[in-house]
Order: structure tokens, then C-alpha cells, then sequence
């Protein structure tokens, strides 16, 4: 099996992240799986962005949850990246699903909850409502920083595909794949490197993976995925090494 190429918030390297044309290119570029991340406005929808806050990505400032999705909608969120990107706007949960499945995408859609440091209201019900109503071609896989929220998705979803998401922690990432609740570890390619010699048998997706050498490192060990802000290229290194 190739080791997976995920999109990290669509193909954020040479788009503006979190928004449809990086997630277009990232399934022009051939990305395996589409990465990104879910937060929840002032009304009660389902946004897709990194940060809690708006500032580093659109011409707006304060956070998600202080902010109605019609005044979100006001906001550029593609000219911090470039001139030619003005006017793109920040997408919901939805207008990425639907895109997905016009673009006939059938790979793998890891959707990050953004709960660790604002823990929305009822958020896992909304995201778990929302994509049991869809028909969909791609898989999906659940993933975030704070445990409670896998904890409450699996028990909503207990058929889906959970990963855990860590930096250096592994406490809840252990005991929850003893537990099943988990298949998958999504670590920081740093602790990949520091634990080298020790690494679990399970199936790892380190984050970022943007070096030629970070590439090359994983893709020779045949992780079961890489989470990178650049898929084409990494689609070239993949190559070299693992042919496909």
C-alpha cells in the first residue's frame, strides 16, 4: 500500500488555507485525503478555519463564536495569501461536503474538531447530524485535541474512523486505541523523529510534513499517511521512493 497524502487544510502551501480553491487544488494535485478543521459561529453553524479567531486569515478581527455566519460571509478570507485570491470567502462545513461530492472525491476527508480551547456547545451533535445525512463517496475520519470530544463522537458515530491528534502528549492516544476507540495516531512529525527507535505498532499520519526530508523519511517507512501543506510535491517524492 502507498503511504496516503493528506491535504493539510486542502493544499495550504499554494492556496489560501481552509477555503475551496485550496481544496481544489489539493484534488487536482492527486491528494489522497483532504484535512481541515471545524468551528461553530454565534449562530449555531459550522465553519471551517484553523484559528479560534479570524485575524491571521481575513481582513476582520475576534473569534468565530463571537461572529454571526452572515458577518463571516463579509469577510475576505484569500487576499492575505494573494491579490489574486481577494474575495474568496470562508466556507461552512456544508459548502465543503457539497463540494466534495460534486468534485466526486473519494479519498479520505479527516475533519479536526476545534475544541481545545473553546469547547462549543453541542457541536459534536452538530457535526454528527450533519454528515449522517449525507451521502458521501469519500471516508470519513474524526479527529482532535481534546479527548472528551472523540469521546462524544464515537459515541454518536461508534462505526466511523477516529484518530488521535498529539504534540508530545500520549496518555489519551494510548489508552484510547487499547479502548478501540481509536485506529489511527495523528502525531506531530516531531515526536515521529524523537521517538524513532520506539515507535507504537499502529498506524501513524504524522503532521506537518513539508521538508523533502520529512517526505522522504516517512515515505520510506511506509507510514500509513502524511498530513502536508504541499501534496504535489509530495506526490513526486512518494513516487521516487514507492513507485505507484
Amino acid at each position: 500500500m502507498l503511504t496516503k497524502i493528506i491535504a493539510h487544510r486542502g493544499s495550504k502551501g499554494v492556496r489560501p488555507e481552509n477555503t475551496l480553491v485550496s481544496f481544489e487544488k489539493a484534488i487536482d494535485e492527486g491528494a489522497d485525503g483532504i484535512e481541515t478543521d471545524v468551528h461553530m459561529s454565534k449562530d449555531g453553524h459550522l465553519i471551517i478555519m484553523h484559528d479560534e479567531t479570524v485575524d491571521r486569515t481575513t481582513d476582520g478581527t475576534g473569534r468565530i463564536f463571537d461572529k454571526t455566519l452572515a458577518e463571516l460571509k463579509q469577510l475576505d478570507a484569500g487576499s492575505y495569501f494573494g491579490y489574486e485570491y481577494l474575495g474568496t470567502r470562508i466556507p461552512t462545513l456544508n459548502e465543503v461536503v457539497q463540494f466534495l461530492i460534486k468534485k466526486n472525491f473519494t479519498g479520505l476527508f479527516n475533519l479536526e474538531l476545534k475544541t481545545d480551547k473553546i469547547q462549543y456547545p453541542g457541536i459534536e451533535e452538530k457535526v454528527s447530524n450533519y454528515m449522517s445525512q449525507q451521502e458521501v463517496p469519500f471516508q470519513i475520519v474524526y479527529s482532535s485535541f481534546h479527548p472528551q470530544s472523540l469521546v462524544k463522537m464515537h459515541a454518536l458515530n461508534p462505526n466511523i474512523e477516529f484518530a488521535s491528534l498529539f504534540k508530545v502528549q500520549t496518555k489519551f492516544a494510548r489508552k484510547f486505541y487499547r479502548s478501540r476507540l481509536v485506529k489511527d495516531w495523528h502525531p506531530d512529525i516531531r515526536w515521529v523523529r524523537a521517538h524513532r527507535f520506539f515507535l507504537p505498532h499502529v498506524q501513524l499520519r504524522p503532521w506537518t510534513v513539508n521538508s523533502t526530508d520529512d517526505m522522504r523519511y516517512c515515505f520510506k517507512r511506509r507510514f500509513d499517511g502524511i498530513i502536508t501543506d504541499y501534496p504535489g510535491r509530495a506526490s513526486i517524492i512518494r513516487r521516487s521512493i514507492q513507485g505507484g
